[in-house]
């Protein structure tokens, strides 16, 4: 049975164990030795990140050929209205290509997202809206430049699950091992 561990990654985290100018990393919180991020998250993105030291699990959550749903909730600026949503679950042509098409709804901001620090910008003049946008690929920074190509750039993003694993019961900093059958790589 392969170790997986869930983590719920804070803002301003490298998603590694090492770094040499001393920022925060995987190491600050894990205090496990030889697993590995399946995946990464940006340092000023949060939420969701497995960990496990077996290869092959590794590629099997990570790659996109084996189109695992991730899904995030996206706080973006401004109100996207029906067409630019029509633009996410259509795909959405950026600079290194198509994207796939993705799931897309526009919800309330959560009930359990929790304060960052430092905050987010609050603009007097221009609202904010939610979305849950789930996505089979994992292009660099590929939600931030969807969001961005429709009009609406993220202000924040958390990634909420990795198939049927979830973030439900993990403050930011928080992390559990669960069994790798728990996984549903379907």
């Amino acid at each position: 049975m392969s170790r997986l561990i869930l983590f719920n990654k804070p803002y301003d985290v490298l998603c590694q164990f090492t770094d040499s100018d001393g920022r925060k990393t995987l190491a600050d919180y894990i205090p496990v030795h030889e697993v590995y991020a399946a995946g990464r998250l940006d340092k000023d993105s949060e939420g969701l990140v497995l960990l496990t030291g077996d290869g092959k699990l590794q590629s099997r959550i990570a790659h996109p050929k084996h189109k695992l749903w991730k899904t995030y909730w996206v706080q973006v600026e401004g109100v996207p209205d029906t067409e630019a949503i029509k633009q996410l679950t259509s795909g959405v042509r950026l600079k290194d290509g198509m994207t796939k098409p993705a799931r897309v709804k526009v919800i309330e901001q959560p009930a359990m997202i929790w304060s960052r620090n430092p905050p987010i910008r609050f603009r007097k003049n221009i609202p904010d809206s939610w979305l849950e946008l789930s996505i089979r690929e994992g292009k660099n920074r590929q939600v931030r430049r969807m969001t961005a190509a429709i009009g609406h750039p993220t202000l924040r993003l958390i990634r909420y699950s990795i198939g049927n694993l979830t973030i439900k019961n993990l403050a930011p900093g928080e992390w559990c091992e669960v069994s790798s059958e728990e996984l549903s790589l379907n």
